[in-house]
């Protein structure tokens, strides 16, 4: 065999939560995993600064190092964690076939994907300068450092419409912003924000720029100017806090044509499971998940894959 191709009986394309549980689970079976961590190691967690919601840890801990913990953990057990990408896979056939941009060709008896999925920004350039310090895509994680602040939420699907609602029990005040006259959620979802005093729509505006204070190396959002954009008017919104709630996209485009996915591109798994429709490939995280898309929801999954992945090894002997 070429030196360029190495055999596994588990690839892992993917880190994070999910693909760092599934490399702890996997290696402690004895699959000697090979994990390639992807464009972002550590997954979206290394954007975030203070997760408090993860058991575990009492005190809190800042998303980097939450992961670089995992990844000590998956190593521990002899993991193969490799840094670089997966580029392309042929899940046309077993043993499946994998390219990386380290130049190595890949052979693997089971694919774990957990590729994850990457929120849609607006794309101004104090949205990356705050994220992490005020700007955030998740409701559910951050929410909590906003209680009785007054914050921000872009958009009008039913993401949006739930994030609003949800931080309006925590928070003082919450403005729902967007572009339009009418929501596209849900009506289910409509009447929840109509029916939340202390959420404000502002309609027919978008965010030009999200105002902050930095001192040294502590960063704040004080306000965000928004366009009227029928009058081309501006305002500025006092917050402390502006939640970005225009979707997530998952990173499945190398596996189009090959694994079932929705229309959004998230893929489909069977139920109670991690399995796609190509046997010996499971799906865990972010990838397979537009539910909940929390850290240990993703953990759960990991496990869930590394499971079956031995089992299906187990059953093909």
């Amino acid at each position: 065999m070429s030196e360029n191709v190495e055999k596994t009986q588990c690839l892992i394309i993917g880190s994070g939560p999910a693909g760092y549980t599934a490399a702890i689970y996997a290696a402690r079976a004895d699959l000697k995993p090979m994990m390639y961590q992807g464009l972002q190691p550590g997954g979206q967690l290394t954007t975030t600064t203070e997760i408090d919601n993860f058991p575990g840890y009492p005190d809190g801990a800042q998303g980097p190092e939450m992961m670089e913990d995992f990844k000590k953990q998956a190593e521990r057990f002899e993991t193969d964690v490799r840094w670089g990408m997966i580029t392309e896979i042929d899940l046309s056939k077993r043993p499946f076939t994998a390219k990386a941009d380290d130049g190595k060709t890949i052979i693997a008896d089971t694919v774990i994907i957990a590729t994850g999925a990457t929120a849609r920004w607006l794309g101004m350039p104090s949205e990356s300068e705050y994220n992490g310090y005020g700007v955030s895509a998740c409701a559910t994680c951050d929410g909590f450092f906003y209680k009785e602040k007054d914050v921000a939420v872009v958009g009008g699907g039913d993401t949006a419409a739930e994030e609003a609602t949800y931080l309006a029990k925590l928070c003082n005040k919450v403005y729902l912003v967007h572009r339009r006259d009418e929501l596209r959620a849900s009506k289910a979802m409509q009447n929840r924000v109509m029916n939340t005093p202390n959420l404000e729509l502002v309609w027919d505006h978008v965010p030009k720029e999200i105002i902050g204070e930095t001192e040294g190396f502590a960063k704040k959002v004080t306000g965000v100017i928004v366009t009227n954009v029928k009058t081309g008017e501006e305002k500025t919104l006092d917050i402390d806090g502006f939640f970005v709630a225009i979707g997530h996209k998952p990173n499945t485009e190398m596996f189009k044509e090959q694994l079932e996915m929705n229309d959004v591109g998230y893929l489909i798994t069977k139920p109670d499971s991690t399995a796609t429709n190509v046997e010996g490939v499971f799906a865990a995280g972010d990838v397979q998940d537009h539910v909940f898309r929390q850290a240990v929801t993703a953990a759960g999954t990991g496990c869930m894959a590394a499971i079956e992945a031995e089992r299906f090894l187990g059953s093909q002997e």
